[in-house]
């Protein structure tokens, strides 16, 4: 399965790259690297956000790399080379978090369980982290830790309440209009290039890298989300605030925060990091909502909280 790269954002070396079928027939794109300096510590699995795509971490992958970790990345359904799932393949949408987790589950027993060095670990942001604690307590004696990048948790500066959010879109899909675009945000040229107006970083040159990347493999883009996405991320939420389900999360985890986050809620973090009886949340003051797409002074911070936080094995 063909992998993309550009001038400034160049494939790591010796990528092992394919695709996997879920078992209601979605289609993955996945892509697994080998550590720069083994033996391996184990393997840390990349989940993206709502709209990314593999080749967006190829800096962080080759980090880990560098770090004696082996890196497995994939694309959820609905984005980047995997199957679309409506007709107009701009939609970002899905019908449940139920099938994230799914492909999560594809991922584990194809890839990673039999082809990858444990132990196995996750790496996630935003969307990646609602899905990874969604799945969470079926992952205690697969995932040895997770690390969550600005967890989508809850909603940060969306203008409507969570209730409310959910309400208006449990609405629109009853009345069979889940796959309608709720936000007007486009993956157009013009909107790529917006830096002044962006949310996820401050960073100018890995903004620019990453919009022109998009804006060259226009394929690999998505507009903003559907009603159903919508409906079914409040619905997700709701179910990992429930106090019975976090009490079956054992799988330790550290949540990292961005301190000038407005696509999602910091408080919610830091009250989940509480709440959580293998957790913590910390947080990197002034990084905008993509921390790992941020300036080296604030992405920084969170790599070296990331290596800190994932245990090595050698043997």
């Amino acid at each position: 399965m063909n992998l993309f790269e550009s001038g400034d954002n160049k494939i790591p070396p010796n990528p092992i790259s394919g695709t996997v079928r879920t078992r209601d027939g979605i289609t993955l794109r996945y892509a697994h690297w080998r550590t720069a300096r083994p033996p391996a510590k184990g393997t840390v699995i990349i989940l993206h956000g709502r709209t990314e795509f593999i080749e967006k971490y190829y800096e962080t992958i080759q980090d880990l790399r560098e770090a004696g970790y082996e890196a497995l990345t994939f694309d959820w359904r609905g984005q980047g080379g995997s199957d679309r799932l409506l007709a107009n393949p701009r939609r970002g949408h899905v019908e449940s978090f139920d099938q994230y987790v799914m492909d999560l589950d594809t991922i584990l027993k194809e890839i990673a369980l039999p082809d990858c060095r444990g132990p196995l670990f996750i790496l996630a942001h935003s969307t990646g982290g609602l899905v990874a604690l969604t799945a969470a307590p079926a992952l205690g004696n697969r995932i040895e830790r997770m690390v969550l990048t600005s967890p989508l948790i809850g909603f940060g500066e969306f203008g409507l309440s969570s209730g409310t959010l959910r309400f208006v879109t449990g609405l629109m899909c009853t009345a069979g209009l889940g796959s309608i675009p709720f936000s007007r945000k486009s993956s157009n040229a013009d909107a790529l290039r917006d830096f002044a107006s962006n949310q996820v970083t401050s960073d100018t040159k890995r903004f620019t890298r990453n919009s022109e990347f998009l804006i060259e493999h226009d394929e690999l883009a998505i507009d903003g989300p559907t009603a159903g996405w919508l409906f079914a991320a409040g619905q997700a939420m709701r179910r990992i605030h429930d106090p019975d389900f976090i009490a079956s999360i054992s799988v330790p985890t550290l949540l990292i925060s961005a301190g000038s986050d407005t696509v999602v809620s910091n408080r919610a973090i830091e009250d989940y990091g509480k709440r959580l009886r293998s957790g913590r949340a910390v947080q990197v003051a002034g990084s905008k909502h993509e921390i790992l797409q941020e300036r080296d002074v604030l992405r920084e911070q969170a790599m070296a909280a990331i290596k800190a936080f994932l245990p090595g094995n050698v043997s």
